[in-house]
């Protein structure tokens, strides 16, 4: 879906910012900041592209424009709620995947020991930071089975049990 050298295909950045203002209206610089925090920072939309883009959504009846003193404020029409509706199924993956970038953002940022402001985290437990990030991991793959596999607890468990005595060094020949 995503394009090499672009984060976003054509015309996903339309229906990115229709959705976005179907939520509330919003000036484009929120449109920014909103994607910009949606992918933990790795992305933000450059002004020069999200600019025409809204006039693109203007001019096709998506949205209308109200002067907010020295800014635009748009809100989505309803000949723009018909298209975002016909087109929901990708609005809701593409948002799915912004969200996605911003969770492996954050979890980067912790395994290379920075915390959401950029200062220095410390991991629970005092564990190294790359020990901290697997068990996250981990846990993350726990809940993620469990959730798709409501009678997998007990091959979870005797995984971890596994790995728990292999790490201990307690199943030599085992």
């Amino acid at each position: 879906m995503f394009r090499l050298g672009r984060m976003l295909a054509q015309g996903d950045l339309k229906l990115l910012a229709l959705s976005l203002i179907a939520e509330q209206p919003r000036h484009g610089y929120e449109i920014i900041k909103l994607i910009e925090e949606k992918t933990g920072g790795w992305y933000s939309p450059s002004p020069g592209v999200v600019y025409p883009t809204l006039t693109y959504l203007e001019e096709a009846g998506y949205v209308t424009a109200e002067a907010d003193g020295a800014k635009k404020r748009y809100a989505i029409t309803p000949e723009g709620e018909a298209h975002l509706e016909e087109n929901r199924a990708l609005a809701d993956t593409l948002i799915g995947r912004l969200s996605e970038i911003g969770l492996k953002m954050s979890k980067f940022r912790r395994w290379m020991g920075a915390g959401e402001e950029g200062q220095e985290a410390r991991p629970a437990n005092d564990l190294p930071r790359l020990v901290a990030a697997a068990m996250e991991d981990l846990r993350d793959a726990v809940k993620a089975r469990l959730e798709t596999d409501r009678g997998g607890d007990f091959r979870v468990v005797e995984i971890l049990a596994r790995a728990a005595r292999e790490i201990r060094g307690d199943n030599q020949g085992q």
